[in-house]
């Protein structure tokens, strides 16, 4: 394996559920004196000022290795994929100038699938159609613009939800900008497909994995989850339809502070929200090829995979 092959990009990935281990698995590595800059493949941690809800890495473990993709937008802006793979392969062509090897890190599946299935060229986001978008929705429902794309983007439309506004949106501002459905953008040819190195951590019994999340999200309203929405409401002009708000956790607080739901609620919305994303993280990670499996809920199972680290750190080294 050379970073030099056609189609190959020149890192690493590490990838697995939320509450799997991955951001301690990252700092290990550095601990160990790898080589190594971290980039973040996290939808989340690239708002600003959202360090609770996101499982932000901590100051100690920032300044233990170089962390890239976190505290980039604010919370009412957004990020597509598109967004991140333009900053991932302008990031993975940098760190390696610095003599190091880059490690692509976390959970957002969507991001990942863009970085080795790539994307067309999309056209860049039209304001005003995003806003007479949004002004169709708010008369007549995210579920009838589901439906509108149904008409124009069948392939698309199947795989949303009819709630998911986000995505409904920016399918219909692709087809209505260009006449071509969005799913017509998206690269799905395997021989085009680019490869890396995949360390994917899988969780080999569900239960534990509940008990971590469900734990997590406990840790995270005792460490003032519910106060740093409140805060992000003061401080920023947001609605419950922006990325950030939509994501897990968050969603469930937002909802919660509007009156929604009361504050016990709001915990099981937020932990079983929480379970899905970590199930459907799952189901798509168990059907990627070519990956190095560990099983985080195994003794010493950083100690274990290290030889692999080693050897796939010593082979991608500039």
């Amino acid at each position: 394996m050379k970073p030099t092959e056609p189609n190959r990009i020149p890192a690493l990935a590490v990838l697995g559920p939320t509450a799997s281990g991955k951001s301690a698995l990252g700092v290990w590595m550095a601990e160990q004196g790898m080589p190594i800059e971290i980039i973040s493949l996290d939808s989340a941690l690239v708002f600003r000022d959202m360090n609770i809800g996101t499982a932000k890495p901590s100051a100690a473990e920032l300044a233990m290795v170089p962390h890239h993709l976190i505290d980039v937008i604010s919370p009412s802006d957004t990020f597509s994929a598109a967004d991140f793979l333009n900053h991932c392969t302008s990031l993975v062509q940098d760190i390696r100038s610095r003599g190091k090897v880059p490690v692509i890190l976390g959970g957002t599946m969507m991001y990942f699938n863009a970085l080795v299935a790539g994307m067309d060229n999309l056209p860049p986001a039209d304001p005003q159609l995003r806003l007479t978008l949004e002004m169709e929705a708010l008369a007549s429902g995210w579920p009838a613009m589901h439906r509108r794309l149904q008409a124009l983007d069948p392939v698309t439309a199947q795989r949303l939800k009819p709630n998911d506004s986000q995505r409904i949106q920016r399918a219909l501002e692709v087809c209505l900008l260009t006449g071509q459905p969005f799913s017509g953008f998206l690269q799905r040819d395997p021989q085009q497909r680019a490869s890396l190195p995949i360390l994917s951590i899988e969780p080999s019994d569900r239960a534990a994995l509940h008990r971590r999340i469900e734990e997590r999200f406990l840790t995270m309203l005792e460490d003032g989850l519910v106060e740093e929405v409140v805060e992000l409401k003061h401080r920023y002009v947001l609605s419950s339809n922006m990325p950030s708000m939509r994501c897990v956790g968050y969603r469930q607080v937002w909802e919660h502070l509007h009156g929604q739901y009361d504050h016990g609620t709001m915990i099981q919305k937020g932990v079983a929200a929480t379970r899905q994303l970590a199930k459907r993280q799952l189901t798509w990670l168990r059907s990627t090829p070519g990956k190095q499996v560990v099983d985080p809920l195994q003794p010493n199972w950083i100690q274990q995979v290290q030889p692999w680290l080693l050897q796939h750190i010593d082979q991608l080294k500039p």
